[in-house]
């Protein structure tokens, strides 16, 4: 699962190893992440009316690098 996670939150999982947290802790703080960028990124809410029209689970906490990125996959499609 893990493996999986840093196929999209490569940065993240990369960073959080990096300050040596176990790849348990690690899933446990990426997963959701990775579940909705991937769906961002992916472009599922690319098109939507307003934030209203968004699923209660489209939104997840994530840094600015992360927000970037999918902002730079949005001005690409």
């Amino acid at each position: 699962h893990c493996l999986a996670v840093r196929t999209v939150c490569q940065r993240e999982i990369d960073c959080d190893r990096g300050h040596g947290y176990s790849w348990k802790i690690t899933l446990l703080r990426n997963y959701w992440k990775s579940k909705v960028k991937q769906e961002w990124l992916s472009g599922k809410y690319s098109n939507v009316p307003s934030q209203f029209s968004l699923p209660e689970k489209s939104m997840y906490p994530m840094d600015a690098n992360t927000w970037g990125e999918i902002l730079e996959a949005e001005l690409e499609r």
